[in-house]
């Protein structure tokens, strides 16, 4: 496990990276929650790289000094969030997948998946580039779009690689029926895609340092869920 410094259009960027013990399957782009690359999304890359993929999360608050937020400090974590746009994010993804081909992982071998904040980055990415799989925990933004992205429902209709979106029904910011939409408009695609509901998962069901929603059983079905469509996907 490492940080490295990588160059974008907006000067260096840290990522993260966690290395498989063996010859790469692939590689794998984690994409952060609003408090930035916490101890837990670090454990999600490490995570990552048991399974055999190099796991690298870029820092997408390198502009503002890349900071880390305390899961109970939202209020610090927004204002650094709301500075985040389209163009940068693009920009910092083309600049990590640039990273990824200079390493001999092309898009068919290399996934993305995102947590929160980062599951909005997952789903316009699944809808404007051509990686191998894509898997979304909880990404809001649905019926009106975040960072100047076009609303989650709009993303749906133009999936164009294998997509998984996981979300919980007592998410309090992503109503059950704008779910069930994002479904309808991606099973329409002609990609795989799949659309899975915990009836008792709430937002951050995945985070085990948010014990208040963290939830360990759903969260083992969901990371099992995102292993088995990397494996399907990542030819």
């Amino acid at each position: 496990m490492s940080q490295i410094s990588i160059s974008t259009a907006d000067g260096p960027m840290q990522v993260y990276v966690a290395e498989p013990a063996g010859t790469p399957r692939g590689a794998v782009v984690v994409v952060q929650e609003a408090f930035g690359v916490t101890p837990h999304i670090q454990r999600v890359c490490e995570l990552v790289a048991e399974h055999g993929w190099v796991a690298v999360a870029p820092a997408f608050f390198h502009r503002a000094g890349g900071p880390v937020f305390e899961y109970d400090d939202i209020k610090s974590a927004l204002p650094v969030m709301s500075t985040l746009n389209k163009d940068g994010i693009d920009a910092d993804l083309d600049a990590v997948v640039a990273y990824l081909v200079a390493r001999g992982f092309d898009d068919a071998h290399t996934g993305i998946v995102g947590f929160c904040m980062g599951g909005s980055v997952v789903l316009h990415a699944a809808a404007t580039r051509s990686l191998g799989a894509a898997v979304t925990f909880y990404g809001g933004g649905l019926a009106q779009g975040r960072f100047g992205f076009a609303p989650g429902l709009e993303l749906a209709a133009r999936i164009q690689v294998p997509w998984l979106g996981l979300y919980g029904d007592l998410d309090q910011g992503i109503p059950v029926d704008d779910v069930e939409q994002v479904r309808v408009l991606a099973a329409a695609r002609p990609v795989p895609t799949d659309v899975v509901r915990y009836a008792n998962g709430q937002h951050g069901f995945n985070c085990d340092d948010r014990p208040s929603v963290w939830d360990p059983a759903i969260a083992e079905d969901a990371r099992a869920r995102m292993f088995a469509w990397f494996d399907a996907h990542l030819a």
